[in-house]
């Protein structure tokens, strides 16, 4: 069993991006945000580029978190703090790797006038391809975002960095402007593993372990969520297409003997490092931590009941007590010591 701190962020998919930007004086009001991909990017661009992502991600790698902080973008000091446990907790993912660089994007808003929600289409040399990266809130400046593997790592983390054109600390330079940093395997099974199973499992009339499953690939296959592929869209599309998953499931009423249990959302949890899944519902407000655990295993007891398939695909579950808004993370459990 495991426990979690009440106060610990539990949001999957937020990763801690700060962007703030120096307004670049000259810039034609008329171009729009552009995107330069890798293959087109100029030697003296992509040589930077390269540069300053080999340094970051063996700080990360290491452990060196006054390296980081020296490459912060000054504007965004008060953002510290949360690109700094990014890079802490990330730690474990990327350690025992080398950084190898996957991919580059030079991301242009100079032209724009004022903060604003931003998208960039980055297509390939012959243009048979294109990424879309949307930023919200640009203010108006030089970017890049760059993807990063670190191979030979055990968890195969992955990292990814928003770098910022920064003009007013001296010599222009490029700044850490946000970071995340995700596991790439779990058990020595990849983004594309989870993706081949979840279509198995919707075949084999497993919509919810499905689901989960399209969830953990999509997680696993790029380490930022404010990009898309045309991969990414049909690994979408795939998962919008299931039959009684449970996208619009929830709130979810489960009866269990003379009580129901109501269940209020499920995701994805990879934050001990296994394919857990989260399951927040609303709880009777008991105060005894005894009674809390009593409650939560019949919660999760329940949800199995329901959908015994999850069993057999996943780690364990999280039981996450909800009641007058607060929430409290009782505990995780296996799922082999789940009732």
């Amino acid at each position: 069993m495991s426990l979690r701190s009440v106060g610990q962020n539990r949001n999957l998919f937020a990763v801690s991006i700060c962007l703030a930007g120096a307004m670049i004086s000259g810039a034609s009001a008329l171009a729009a945000p552009s995107c330069t991909s890798q293959s087109a990017l100029t030697p003296t661009d992509r040589n930077a580029l390269a540069a300053t992502g080999e340094q970051l991600g063996q700080a990360i790698i290491r452990g060196d978190i006054s390296t980081l902080h020296a490459a912060l973008l000054p504007a965004i000091s008060d953002q510290w703090a949360g690109i700094q446990n990014e890079a802490q907790e990330g730690e474990a993912l990327v350690k025992g790797g080398q950084v190898e660089l996957r991919n580059a994007y030079l991301l242009d808003a100079t032209s724009q006038t004022a903060t604003a929600d931003t998208q960039f289409f980055c297509s390939n040399a012959s243009g048979s391809l294109t990424v879309t990266v949307n930023m919200r809130a640009l203010p108006p400046g030089r970017y890049a975002l760059l993807l990063a593997s670190a191979k030979g790592a055990p968890l195969d983390g992955q990292m990814g960095f928003v770098l910022v054109w920064d003009t007013t600390s001296g010599a222009p330079a490029w700044k850490l402007g946000g970071l995340s940093v995700r596991q790439g395997s779990f058990e020595n099974h990849d983004g594309v593993w989870y993706w081949t199973r979840a279509r198995a499992l919707e075949a084999n009339g497993q919509p919810w372990s499905a689901w989960y499953s399209y969830d953990y690939a999509r997680y696993m296959l790029v380490p930022v969520d404010f990009l898309s592929s045309p991969n990414l869209d049909k690994l979408n599309q795939e998962q919008s297409d299931i039959k009684n998953g449970p996208a619009n499931a929830f709130p979810l009423s489960i009866p269990d003997g003379d009580r129901t249990w109501k269940i209020l959302s499920m995701r994805i949890d990879p934050s001990l490092r296994e394919p857990d899944l989260d399951v927040r519902y609303e709880s009777l407000g008991i105060a005894d931590p005894a009674a809390q655990r009593t409650e939560a295993i019949a919660v999760l007891s329940s949800i199995l009941k329901a959908h015994p398939d999850l069993r057999a695909n996943f780690h364990g579950l999280w039981a996450v007590a909800s009641k007058d808004g607060k929430t409290t993370p009782v505990l995780e459990l296996p799922m082999a010591k789940i009732p």
